[in-house]
């Protein structure tokens, strides 16, 4: 028949474009295409029939949906109730049933019309060389809800190696029809799957040395949407059973990815080379690890709660004792962070309680800061208290942050001491808020950063071997404590403005507005008013000069020299930081706006 016919002469199955199918009573055709629509990348939608027709001429002649897929499942009241290999023998008598007349046919994009590219780019497709169907998973995610259905997202996961992780997003990301890019990178569990040995639906893939699992959007989401609206009578293909088109699965004439994409991830580059620069002569270059902050910054944007920590006390002899570099930084991040939605937390030392509130209530007062924030400080009052810091009554799958950022901040060396670049042990100026980032690296979910200029500061220790031999003293003062992500810069400051100037560009980039959104809800360009929003809580020559300001007012001093002046480690504010404050935000601006 049509459908054999079809099959022999898309043998190569990967040429032809191939569809979930969803069969709904016709009073819920209509809240199920705006679920599609409000869900594109599970759902993408091809072909919408009309009620009781069996054929879809946009995507096969001659095509009978009732014949040409190999297994249907069949539900009743929600339930599966049986699979079937045709629905021509599936009667439809009973009353509340309804008949065929009454039905509508649904096609979706299916991410098999993806894999070919991928094979062909040299992406190993793992299912197909074990012979297995993909595997697919119910996740905690939520899709956009619509009229009667509302249901979680379900994904497909597809092992890729890790030196191949941007050619299967290239390729795919061309394909919205086919779910398009992935909706998720990395760590399961973020997607609340706890198990990928046991995937819901499909078969296990087996994950090789080197691989990442990577996750794509999938149709299958269409059948939890029936199980969760209870319809009296419904049909789909059974996972795996495709739909087979007669359109070629032909490639689009651009095989690179989005512009908007390309661009952010160039700009942030841009910014990291600024930062980078070296006027101090520190010998800062040798630390450095490339896209360490393009890393973080992708890690922030998936954040809701971020603590941050500052404070280095250089100047023990006078009081306060702590330096011109970190606050600004810190403030810098934390009205960028606040500004997207996301809930921030100041951690400070108890000797500085009150002169950081201090601080941030005139950084508040003078516009800043978006908004107070609370400031909190941590005690080590047993081998719990961490623990019970991070998480919600110390419970390590209820985490209240994460993502952890230092920024300029004392780090503990190997002999559990803290030391200035000097190599004075500073140790009892110093609360342990270290053990904060050590007991993060065993809680699933939370993430670290830190931004030194020295190798001292705390999460430098991911590059302590390179600051024990490069550095100054660097055998001594090297933090032993490493984070996720070490960005390092001329100045720690600089680092703080850079997270908040890759975040907007994040935040303003459509491609990883939708990775953020699991390709769920409507697709809408940024609002203006948002848009002016984050323009406004970018960092600003006017603003870090006047926290800066605020700084010498309450007595803190300049790193390198102690003076009490406009300067950051011996750099005067004027032209040194005044300069690369505004050449960051010139590379910020003018990539979201050409003109600039």
């Amino acid at each position: 028949d049509n459908c054999i016919w079809r099959l022999k002469a898309g043998l190569l199955y990967w040429s032809y474009q191939q569809a979930n199918v969803v069969v709904l009573p016709n009073h819920l055709a209509n809240d199920f295409e705006a679920f599609c629509r409000k869900n594109p990348a599970p759902l993408p939608l091809l072909y919408r029939s009309q009620s009781g027709e069996t054929s879809c001429q946009p995507l096969a002649k001659n095509a009978d949906i009732r014949t040409d897929i190999s297994q249907y499942c069949v539900y009743e009241e929600g339930r599966l109730v049986k699979t079937v290999s045709s629905l021509q023998s599936y009667k439809l008598q009973a009353v509340h049933h309804g008949r065929w007349s009454d039905m509508v046919c649904f096609y979706l994009g299916c991410s098999f019309g993806f894999e070919g590219r991928l094979k062909n780019a040299g992406v190993p497709v793992r299912n197909v060389e074990q012979g297995t169907n993909v595997s697919m998973y119910r996740t905690a995610v939520p899709c956009t809800p619509a009229g009667v259905f509302s249901c979680p997202l379900v994904v497909t996961m597809r092992p890729v190696p890790a030196a191949m992780l941007d050619a299967a997003v290239e390729v795919t990301h061309l394909n919205p029809l086919a779910h398009g890019a992935p909706v998720h990178i990395g760590d399961p569990a973020l997607l609340g799957i706890q198990d990928l040995s046991r995937p819901d639906y499909g078969d296990r893939v087996e994950v090789q040395p080197g691989d990442v699992t990577v996750f794509w959007a999938c149709g299958v989401t269409s059948i939890e949407a029936i199980l969760s609206s209870k319809p009296s009578l419904a049909f789909s293909h059974s996972p795996g059973c495709m739909f087979l088109t007669d359109i070629p699965d032909s490639s689009p004439s651009s095989s690179m990815p989005s512009a908007s994409e390309s661009r952010a991830v160039a700009t942030i580059r841009q910014l990291e080379t600024i930062i980078g620069e070296d006027p101090g002569e520190r010998g800062i270059r040798a630390l450095f690890v490339q896209d360490e902050l393009l890393r973080s910054c992708l890690a922030l944007s998936h954040a809701s709660s971020v603590a941050i920590t500052t404070g280095f006390p250089t100047h023990y002899q006078h009081s306060p004792p702590d330096e011109t570099d970190g606050p600004p930084g810190a403030i810098a991040m934390a009205t960028m962070l606040l500004s997207l939605g996301k809930q921030v937390t100041m951690v400070t030392d108890r000797r500085a309680l009150d002169m950081n509130q201090a601080i941030i209530d005139e950084a508040v007062r003078k516009g800043v800061l978006k908004s107070a924030v609370p400031l909190v400080t941590f005690e080590d009052r047993g081998p719990d208290s961490a623990l019970h810091f991070l998480c919600h009554h110390g419970d390590p799958s209820k985490p209240r942050y994460d993502h952890l950022v230092a920024i300029e901040r004392s780090g503990r060396a190997g002999d559990g001491n803290y030391y200035n670049m000097r190599g004075v042990n500073i140790k009892h100026l110093v609360d342990p808020i270290d053990d904060l980032f050590i007991a993060a690296k065993d809680i699933r979910g939370i993430t670290t950063t830190g931004i030194g200029d020295g190798g001292n500061e705390l999460g430098m220790g991911k590059v302590k071997e390179r600051v024990k031999t490069l550095m100054p003293n660097g055998s001594l003062v090297a933090c032993d404590v490493p984070a996720d992500y070490a960005i390092t810069a001329g100045v720690s400051n600089w680092g703080g403005y850079a997270v908040a100037c890759g975040l907007y560009l994040l935040h303003t980039c459509p491609s990883h507005q939708r990775y953020l959104k699991k390709g769920l809800g409507l697709e809408h360009a940024t609002r203006p008013e948002q848009l002016q929003e984050w323009t406004a809580n970018l960092p600003s020559v006017a603003k870090e000069e006047s926290i800066l300001s605020t700084l010498m007012s309450c007595g803190i001093r300049s790193g390198k020299t102690g003076h009490l002046a406009m300067e950051v480690d011996g750099l005067t504010f004027h032209p040194t930081h005044s300069d690369i404050i505004t050449r960051l935000l010139k590379v910020t601006l003018g990539a979201t706006t050409p003109n600039l």
